[in-house]
C-alpha cells in the first residue's frame, strides 16, 4: 500500500554538493513546519560543487527520501563518468569530467553505498491520485525532459507507471505542466545550481493537497551563494 500524503510535500532536485544551498533548504523546511518525510529529493545529490560528502552527509541526517539519480547510480558503481547524457564536446560535458573526478576522490565508501541504496521511484497517494517521483526519464535515468520537450513524451512516460502526476528531476529547470490527458509533470529545478535566469536564487516547490486537487507552488531559495564559490 502507498503511503498517502495529507499536509503539504516539499520537493526539491539536484543539490550538487551545494552544503550552503542544502542546508538552507532544510531551513525552510523547518520555517514551512514540513516535517522530513514530507520532503523529497529528486536525485543528483552530488555533482558540480564543492562539498559533496558534507553534502551526502547532511541529506542523510536531515533523513528525507531521495530518488536515485545519474549521479548516485554512477557513483555509487565506481563509473568513470556521471552519465548524465551530455552531448559530447559540450560546456556540460566538459566540466562534469572535472566535477566528477573531484566528487570520485572525495566520496567515502559509505556514502556510495547509501547512493546505491536510493531507489529509481517512489510512489506516494496525494489527494486520490498517485504520485510517481523519478529522477529524468522512466526508461532513461538521464533522460533530459524540459517544459519544451513534446507533450507524447511526457504521457508516455507517466502511462509507463501509471502516474497521474509524475515528479522529475534532471534537466534542473522548474516547472509545472498539464497534458492533456489530465496527467500533471512537475520538476520542482535544482537547488545547487541556478536556473539561468539572472539571479543566483535556485528553486524548489510544495504540493498541497486540497480535496481531490493537488496545488503545485514554484519558490525561490536564497542562500549563502558567496560562500559556496569561496569553497571552490
Amino acid at each position: 500500500m502507498m503511503m498517502e500524503m495529507t499536509g503539504p510535500v516539499l520537493v526539491f532536485g539536484g543539490p550538487y554538493g551545494n552544503l550552503q544551498a542544502t542546508m538552507a533548504m532544510k531551513a525552510e523546511a523547518e520555517r514551512l513546519r514540513i516535517e522530513p518525510d514530507h520532503c523529497l529529493c529528486t536525485g543528483d545529490v552530488v555533482a558540480y560543487c564543492a562539498q559533496p560528502q558534507e553534502t551526502v552527509q547532511f541529506i542523510r541526517d536531515w533523513g528525507v527520501p531521495v530518488v536515485m539519480g545519474n549521479c548516485e547510480q554512477a557513483l555509487a558503481l565506481n563509473n568513470d563518468t556521471c552519465g548524465c547524457g551530455f552531448a559530447d564536446g559540450s560546456t556540460c560535458d566538459l566540466l562534469s569530467k572535472h566535477w566528477f573526478a573531484f566528487a570520485n576522490a572525495n566520496l567515502d565508501t559509505d556514502s556510495r553505498a547509501w547512493m546505491g541504496d536510493r531507489p529509481p521511484i517512489l510512489r506516494f497517494k496525494m489527494a486520490g491520485k498517485t504520485v510517481v517521483a523519478i529522477h529524468g526519464g522512466v526508461d532513461d535515468i538521464s533522460r533530459f525532459i524540459f517544459a519544451s520537450t513534446p507533450e507524447a513524451v511526457k504521457i508516455e512516460q507517466a502511462t509507463a507507471v501509471q502516474a497521474d502526476v509524475i515528479l522529475a528531476g534532471h534537466c534542473g529547470l522548474p516547472f509545472t505542466q498539464s497534458l492533456s490527458n489530465g496527467v500533471i509533470w512537475h520538476n520542482a529545478g535544482a537547488i545547487g545550481m541556478p536556473a539561468n535566469d539572472g539571479t543566483p536564487d535556485v528553486w524548489y516547490s510544495v504540493l498541497t493537497p486540497q480535496s481531490d486537487k493537488i496545488f503545485f507552488t514554484h519558490h525561490r531559495l536564497t542562500y549563502d551563494h558567496q560562500g559556496a564559490a569561496l569553497r571552490l
